[in-house]
């Protein structure tokens, strides 16, 4: 008999809306291989609904808070349900920004100056000198991020709006000028790398899920060394966390002398899943469909992860 898999989507964060194309993206995969599949547009009650399908496997295609940061991943141990991606303590350290730069740091693996500072000090003074980056310290898909320019005469007022719904401490860190470079890890093994190029201020949301709102270079044109340098990093970010199944890190190439430097931003240990989104495409270069790709991690998935 086919496994029973409930796929995990949607949820309250601010993620969303990609969290449902993702979820919907791998569930009509498992279907087409050959796997029993129950969609769960998850709310409070996600227990209960649990209880009610009672899946052999849980799929989680949700995106962050709850379902990135370790949360439901508790749930899930305590039920005994084995499910895909990371566990507790793993999602929750590559959810907070500066407790995974504290980790990447230790472990050897480059990162920018940072601090961690209240909203209202951010948004009254220059935290350190522009460029800098202002960005929620868990969250994801560049969800309330700012950049300030050099020369800028005022840090972000936006995020002392009254109707700001992100957390009232946040990350300050010095901006990189650079390419934007991505590489996914799967099981033990570092895939390829990719290029993002957009028109864009930044890789923001918009960037990332709208039509057109950017292109991958897949395989990224760099040196082999830069190549090679990223793969290396993205496993040991991988590790560092103590991360499993699949996961993609983010890094920063600044152009210098010897041909460049990679800065890791962050590791996502729920990354997009639709068709199209940078995993998937990831997956197929290295020779694995997007319905092979999706069936590794049902069995890959667990408990005590």
């Amino acid at each position: 008999m086919a496994k029973h898999v409930a796929v995990l989507m949607g949820g309250w964060a601010s993620e969303r809306e990609v969290s449902l194309a993702s979820g919907k993206g791998c569930a009509d995969a498992l279907r087409r291989a050959g796997y029993q599949v129950t969609t769960i547009d998850v709310g409070r009650d996600l227990a209960e609904r649990l209880k009610a399908v009672k899946p052999d496997v849980v799929f989680n295609a949700l995106h962050g808070r709850f379902g990135e940061d370790g949360t439901v991943q508790g749930v899930l141990e305590v039920m005994g349900i084995p499910y895909t991606h990371s566990g507790v303590l793993a999602s929750a350290l590559a959810m907070d920004k500066h407790q995974s730069k504290v980790m990447f740091k230790a472990a050897g693996i480059p990162v920018t100056d940072h601090t961690i500072a209240h909203r209202e000090d951010i948004a009254a003074r220059h935290i350190m000198p522009p460029p800098y980056v202002v960005k929620p310290v868990a969250d994801g898909s560049s969800v309330g991020v700012f950049i300030v320019q050099a020369g800028q005469d005022h840090p972000p007022q936006e995020i002392l709006r009254s109707d700001w719904q992100g957390a009232d401490e946040m990350m300050v860190e010095r901006f990189i000028p650079g390419r934007e470079l991505t590489c996914a890890v799967m099981g033990d093994v570092a895939l390829g790398v990719t290029e993002i190029v957009t028109d864009l201020h930044f890789y923001n949301y918009e960037a990332k899920y709208a039509d057109g709102g950017s292109t991958h270079i897949l395989p990224a044109q760099v040196s082999s060394k830069i190549y090679q340098n990223a793969q290396k990093l993205a496993l040991l970010a991988h590790k560092t966390l103590g991360c499993r199944g699949v996961t993609r890190t983010d890094f920063r190439l600044m152009n210098t002398a010897d041909g460049g430097e990679l800065i890791c931003l962050e590791t996502n240990t729920q990354p997009g899943m639709t068709p199209t989104s940078l995993v998937p495409e990831l997956a197929v270069h290295a020779g694995h469909s997007y319905e092979e790709l999706v069936s590794w991690m049902v069995e890959d998935a667990s408990c005590n992860r």
